[in-house]
């Protein structure tokens, strides 16, 4: 099945799986490697795995336990897109390991989880500023809740915590022009992962990476506007690693690409008119 991967850490996995299987196509025995739960964005299958049969259709989820084996079958329609997480022991203990919640095959489409599901999605295709790996985190904790029937609400922040979340953007805004994931950044606060994006999300309002690319790109506004520097050079200097990645979040946030901005910045008054000007 072709897969691309879209994020690596040591905590998580995020896959794209496009499967183009049909009715006439003989299924095979396959092994789940690790825990993950896969959001079916499109099409659907079956699966058969632990003696059960499951249908899965857009909306759906499919539950992986490490070393159980499973089976896909597409007697309906050819092929199906999934967007998948892998989740690292380490991570699965920290959220709590309710290890029923793994052994459940899947979930049916379940508005919660669609809406997350959705937002995974977007981050994936860097239609939102959000990490994908954040995201997929998320996703997981809200796929466990709601298998466990349990609601978990966040208790307001000690002081500690609050402390962390604090110097930890310093942190990431200290090295906001090198690579950062959301490990390293947990690590400098002493937290695991998941909890570090709880604390920080909880106490800041953003997420670690909404935090970082904010940060990147008030960089680049600074630098758009002082000095004369290519666009490319600007988005690297930030620490945008790719040119059109830049471009495409740049003009989300500002409205405007980052050469309109610059010609603002130096002065082209219809831009900001344009820009802020009533509507008509």
């Amino acid at each position: 099945m072709p897969a691309t991967t879209i994020v690596q850490t040591a905590s998580i996995a995020v896959v794209d799986y496009r499967c183009t299987l049909g009715p006439r196509d003989e299924p095979f025995v396959e092994r789940h490697e690790s825990y993950s739960v896969a959001y079916v964005r499109a099409g659907s299958f079956g699966c058969r795995t632990r003696g059960e049969s499951h249908e899965l259709v857009t909306g759906s989820i499919l539950v992986g336990h490490p070393g159980d084996e499973y089976m896909c079958t597409h007697d309906h329609v050819r092929g199906d897109e999934c967007l998948s997480f892998h989740l690292a022991p380490a991570l699965v203990e920290s959220m709590g390991a309710r290890a029923v919640a793994w052994r459940t095959g899947s979930v049916p489409p379940l508005p919660g989880l669609m809406v997350l599901g959705e937002l995974a999605q977007a981050a994936a295709d860097g239609r939102i500023d959000a990490g994908a790996d954040e995201v997929g985190m998320l996703f997981a904790s809200r796929f466990l809740d709601t298998v466990s029937g349990e609601v978990r609400r966040p208790a307001a922040a000690p002081p500690r915590d609050r402390r962390r979340a604090v110097d930890a953007a310093a942190w990431l805004d200290a090295h906001a022009s090198k690579p950062v994931d959301l490990d390293a950044a947990a690590a400098e606060a002493g937290l695991s992962p998941f909890h570090f994006l709880r604390v920080f999300a909880g106490v800041l309002g953003v997420t670690p990476h909404q935090y970082l690319v904010r940060s990147r790109l008030r960089r680049a506004a600074r630098l758009l506007a002082d000095q004369d520097r290519s666009i490319t050079d600007v988005a690297a200097d930030v620490g945008f690693g790719d040119l059109s990645n830049f471009v495409r979040t740049f003009h989300r946030a500002a409205g405007v690409s980052p050469r309109r901005f610059r010609q603002a910045a130096k002065g082209d008054r219809k831009i900001l008119q344009d820009r802020l000007g009533p509507r008509r």
